[in-house]
């Protein structure tokens, strides 16, 4: 289906407010794309070349450290767009990190000619810009809070409430559970065996199941009452 200028511009709070000769000059230098799920959007080494604002789907944003490591930076999800392909638009370097599509993804694409254009001539558009950018480097000063400072037992909870489906049930690998929290997945294995042992998950190949998810959410709840 077809997004008008106004369809998708205004599914971006930051951007409901562009006088209409820039929504104009926006839609017309940017492009709707859609991508399957699985598909390396952009890898270490390559150049930002477009601002991808998300209308469907979720971007997995991770880094590959030198012993092969995979750790979870953050997602981008619909209504948001990549702080890490702000960044290097903006500083004009190349990616270090891994964006990867974990659905379907529709999104708008802003090539850089576009991109630079906007922040030049609206405030609007560089505030929107600005904001989001803010906004993530919060979330990835409190993820090195939470890998330097808080308990697995408690982040692992928190992280399987967040990723559990309307059933209860996270699908992902041990593996998979330990890039997303920075850790091995020996460590992810013996937590989950003690969730296991207080009734808190059943496990299947490739997938957890939250059955106890009152104790997950007593422990998860821990870390801020310390």
């Amino acid at each position: 289906m077809e997004e008008t200028t106004s369809d998708w511009i205004d599914r971006f709070d930051g951007l409901r407010r562009l006088p209409g000769d820039i929504r104009r000059d926006l839609i017309a230098g940017s492009q709707v794309v859609e991508v399957p799920e699985g598909t390396q959007i952009f890898a270490p080494g390559q150049s930002a070349d477009n601002l991808l604002l998300l209308l469907e789907g979720t971007v997995r944003v991770q880094q590959k450290s030198e012993t092969g490591r995979e750790v979870f930076l953050y997602r981008v999800h619909a209504g948001e767009s990549c702080v890490l392909t702000t960044a290097c638009m903006l500083a004009f370097e190349d990616y270090a990190a891994d964006g990867i599509a974990e659905t379907d993804v529709r999104a708008v694409a802003i090539p850089r000619a576009t991109f630079d254009a906007m922040v030049a001539r609206s405030p609007i558009f560089r505030r929107f810009v600005f904001t989001a950018y803010s906004r993530r480097i919060t979330d990835l000063f409190t993820l090195i809070d939470d890998i330097v400072f808080q308990r697995m037992d408690v982040r692992l909870a928190a992280r399987l409430l967040e990723l559990a489906d309307a059933a209860g049930v996270v699908h992902a690998t041990h593996a998979h559970l330990a890039s997303e929290l920075g850790t091995a997945r020996e460590v992810i294995s013996r937590t989950l065996s003690e969730f296991h042992r207080r009734g808190w998950i059943e496990q299947a190949r490739g997938e957890v199941r939250l059955s106890g998810r009152e104790g997950l959410e007593r422990l998860a709840r821990s870390a801020g009452e310390r």
